[in-house]
């Protein structure tokens, strides 16, 4: 497979760019989509970012770390930016950047409400296509802000197609397209239909502009954009920046360029002048309120926009080309910017991204499991961003913009190390437009599949002295670096390795070995910073799973109500067992060549007993129940199991690793240390090891076998956590049966609730109590093909619990696989469950084909809920759309 995949055109130019032979990423969808209402833009005393950069300010007021646009792109230090800016005569300014409520606004916190899709890229972005759904009707900010403040926790979420402007489908579908015919050629194509049944005018404004750099630099050499020819209807602008060099800008029959400066209107957002004749909002102001003097009439700037007004009529169409290019082109040639060869680039590099994917996904794979892994692998690929933020000088401020005193006590003030200016793989790039580190770990499975290089790059610059703090912690995200999410960074390391030398034949353990020594110093953080009272216990602040448990997952509300009280989590510990064996299986593999790591391999080994040793001593498990709960400790000694059935007592499934007979007896100095341990110290081995099995292989997990049988009774129970689209996040046991914890006064309960939170907590978007969250999915699954690698045919349980089918660990994972892969797959009704009731998706042929990957979804129809690009650790689904396929093949 691993010369297939690489000898197609798009694998060589990965190969071209990883080598260094040709900058192929250099360009790429690395604009976010939303820069406001961000940590880095926010320099208020109350650290409050929604309110310091409103979306109002977005459109006059310049960006100091980043900029946003629709459907753009940006070289990657986001020097020079392109993207759509769109009217439709009617709305109160431009479309130049997608509209959502903050996290006040919202009834369930911060919401995009928009309608756009990544229809398809390659790993070089090559190719790229991108599809929004612009409405001919004014867009009601207003009434979406004012709806949606009305609604309470317990009501749905007032989306835009709860309004009338889709209604009769008066829309345009905009889609942009980018075709590189080299490196620093970058042809543009944009196609806008009427989807509407009547003609309907359009004004198109693709925009070129310059992050502003020099406003807070005074050493920055301002950049220029100018008009300098026109010819056979073709507009030639050249650009020019002092480290990006000169490149030029065509485009095809425009009716105007507008120019004017990337700089803050002061005047309109503060009534004091301006330090610009021309700002950023001048071209919003010219077209909307036809403001003359908002543009340089001399054609020049630091931004913008090619004007295009248009009137289509209904089911028809308007395209406009135009090319970014570092090569000064002949205008008296109009064949040689935008002639048959242009069409011909757009239609090779199709081709080519074609070729790409099916040179790994399987043949025989079902066409709509196809489209949703395309789009999956799109969205992954679209989802990058450049991420820029210099806390030392977010900190210190600027010379007109200085902070308050409170910055330095703040959020962040203690990682003035953090330095970034990457590309990084976001989250989301509207809700979520910041990197978070166990995101991050979730999102390098599929995008190893596609882009290697990119994957470990990735990772391994999360553990970079400029990102890592120098006590060795991984930073969360830019709310607070502090905050501490589950150790997954080893697993997705070792799971970057297998997947690269499965599917391109390469065994990197040079990126191993590196990413492997930094986190023996995020290890060695993990054991002084939570293993408090040395007994390998790990207590309080796991965030991560969110509201799932009785209390404050920090523990600060824990501590309010019983002070000198804390609390053992299961999954706190049974994360640290997890680490424990990821660590093990990287060193085993690294000592193959390297002998010094059987003694690493070793100490992790011990470890990992010790660690389960004390999950069984400390009372987590309950025998009774049959589950692992958290443990709470009062001050008088005396403790208490929180029986909440949910996804904290399947984590420890995730702490099992089935490694080869052979592979311990090429490493005799572990093997002997091993055997040592089982001989002297039976009291710790006896929980974790089986040494006997129908396959050779060795078997280190924290639960044992009728443990792991009792926990997947419960895990198979279609009325407790099997849903019909996967593994709820708690059981449905708690809906007739809520979890009521009574301490004095204060009562704190967790009941089943399958779709949207009713609580405020971490923001009022998140819901863990019933809902199916992909990341915890696919560990479970992951888990379950360890144990059946050690089992094979000798175990077998019912699934679901009491259908009298029985099967073996693999099948059931592949039985969650399906599960999951349901959500997005028609049903016998041609429905997706993704979108529940919604009909526009489910009906309307302009949409039903079009896949939105949600951060979460309903636990009982399988609706899709949060985040709505959240490809993000929801692009899992590509690899487990790999994996059904290729069982599908050998069955």
């Amino acid at each position: 497979m691993s010369n297939h995949i690489l000898k197609t055109e798009e694998g060589k130019r990965l190969l071209e760019d990883r080598d260094k032979q040709k900058h192929w990423k250099r360009w790429g969808p690395y604009l976010s989509e939303r820069q406001w209402g961000t940590v880095r833009e926010d320099y208020s005393s109350d650290g409050d970012a929604w309110g310091s950069f409103p979306f109002d300010h977005a459109q006059s007021r310049a960006y100091r770390w980043g900029e946003d646009g629709l459907g753009g792109i940006s070289d990657n230090h986001q020097r020079l930016c392109f993207a759509l800016a769109l009217w439709n005569g009617k709305d109160s300014l431009l479309k130049e950047r997608l509209f959502g409520l903050t996290n006040p606004q919202g009834n369930h916190g911060e919401d995009v409400k928009e309608y756009y899709f990544y229809l398809d890229s390659s790993p070089t972005h090559s190719y790229m296509k991108f599809l929004y759904k612009y409405p001919q009707l004014k867009f009601p900010y207003e009434q979406l802000v004012s709806e949606n403040q009305k609604r309470s926790r317990s009501d749905p979420e007032y989306e835009l197609l709860d309004t009338v402007l889709f209604d009769e489908n008066k829309y345009f579908d905009v889609t942009v397209e980018y075709a590189k015919s080299n490196p620093e050629d970058i042809l543009i194509k944009i196609t806008i239909i009427n989807q509407g049944p009547k003609e309907a005018e359009i004004f198109l404004l693709p925009s070129l502009w310059f992050r502003n750099t020099w406003s807070w630099n005074e050493t920055d050499e301002k950049p220029s954009l100018i008009q300098k020819n026109r010819a056979n209807s073709i507009s030639e602008v050249e650009v020019s920046h002092p480290s990006l060099g000169r490149r030029w800008f065509y485009s095809e029959n425009p009716e105007n360029l507008l120019f004017t400066e990337n700089e803050t209107n002061f005047q309109r957002l503060y009534g004091i002048n301006n330090n610009s004749l021309y700002t950023k909002d001048g071209i919003n102001d010219y077209i909307v309120n036809s403001h003359q003097e908002a543009i340089n009439p001399e054609k020049r700037g630091t931004k913008l926009a090619v004007l295009y007004k248009h009137t289509i009529k209904s089911k028809s169409n308007f395209v406009v080309r135009l090319r970014l290019t570092n090569q000064l082109l002949d205008l008296s040639d109009p064949t040689s910017v935008f002639g048959h060869g242009f069409e011909e680039i757009f239609e090779q590099r199709m081709r080519e991204t074609d070729d790409y994917y099916n040179s790994f996904i399987p043949t025989s794979s079902d066409e709509d499991l196809k489209n949703i892994q395309r789009q999956a692998f799109a969205g992954m690929l679209w989802t990058k961003q450049y991420y820029h933020y210099i806390v030392q000088t977010w900190l210190k401020g600027d010379k007109d913009s200085k902070p308050p005193p409170e910055r330095f006590h703040g959020r962040n003030s203690d990682w003035v190390h953090l330095y970034t200016d990457d590309i990084l793989s976001m989250p989301d790039k509207w809700e979520y437009p910041w990197f978070a580190s166990w995101d991050t770990a979730f999102h390098l499975i599929p995008l190893v599949m596609v882009d290697p290089e990119f994957a470990k790059k990735q990772l391994l610059l999360l553990t970079r002295e400029w990102y890592m703090h120098p006590n060795g912690q991984i930073p969360a995200y830019e709310w607070n670096f502090e905050d501490v999410n589950p150790p997954v960074h080893a697993w997705a390391a070792w799971r970057i390795f297998r997947i690269e030398t499965e599917m391109y034949g390469k065994k990197d353990r040079i990126f191993l070995e590196r990413v492997f020594q930094k986190l023996l110093l995020n290890f060695t953080w993990w054991v002084n910073k939570k293993d408090r009272d040395g007994k390998s216990v790990f207590q309080g602040g796991f965030l991560g799973l969110d509201n799932i448990g009785v209390f404050d997952r920090s523990g600060r509300h824990l501590e309010e109500d019983i002070p000198y009280s804390s609390l053992d989590q299961a999954d706190g510990t049974a994360w640290m067992g997890m680490y424990c064996l990821n660590m093990l299986r990287i060193s085993l593999e690294l000592a193959q060549e390297n002998q010094a790591y059987e003694d690493i391999a070793s100490k992790f080994f011990e470890h990992f007993l010790y660690i389960a040793n004390a999950m069984n001593d400390v009372g987590l498990w309950d025998e009774e129940d049959g589950f692992y709960y958290d443990t709470i400790h009062f001050p008088n000694q005396e403790h208490q199991s929180l029986k909440v059935r949910s996804m904290v007592g399947l984590i420890p499934l995730f702490a099992v690793e089935s490694i080869d007979r052979s592979l311990i007896e090429n490493l005799p100095d572990f093997k002997r240390r091993m055997e040592w341990f089982i001989e002297n110290r039976p009291d710790l081995a006896k929980n974790v090891i089986c040494q006997s099995g129908e396959s050779k292989q060795h078997i280190f997990s924290l639960v044992k076998k009728d443990q792991l049988t009792r926990i997947l009774k419960r895990l198979l129970e279609q009325n407790e956590f099997l849903s019909q689209y996967g593994i709820r996040a708690l059981s449905k046991y708690h809906q007739e049966s809520p979890y009521v914890f009574q301490v004095g006064n204060h009562s704190h309960s967790v009941f089943y609730e399958p779709g949207e939170s009713n609580s405020s907590m971490f923001g009022g978007n998140s819901n863990w109590r019933g809902p199916i969250w992909f990341p915890v999915n696919f560990l479970i699954i992951e888990s379950l093909k360890k144990f059946s690698h050690y089992f094979r045919d000798s175990m077998k349980v019912e699934c679901p619990t009491d259908s009298g089918n029985f099967l073996t660990l693999r099948e059931v994972s592949l039985q969650i696989s399906s599960r999951l892969s349901n959500i997005f797959k028609r049903n016998n009704s041609g429905k997706r469950p993704v979108y529940g009731q919604t009909d526009k998706f489910q009906l309307d042929s302009a949409w039903r084909n079009l896949i939105l990957f949600y951060e979460y979804f309903h636990g009982e129809d399988g609706s899709g809920i949060g985040a709505s690009h959240q490809t993000g650790w929801t692009g899992l689904i590509a690899i487990l759309i790999q994996q059904l396929s290729e069982n599908e093949l050998k069955m």
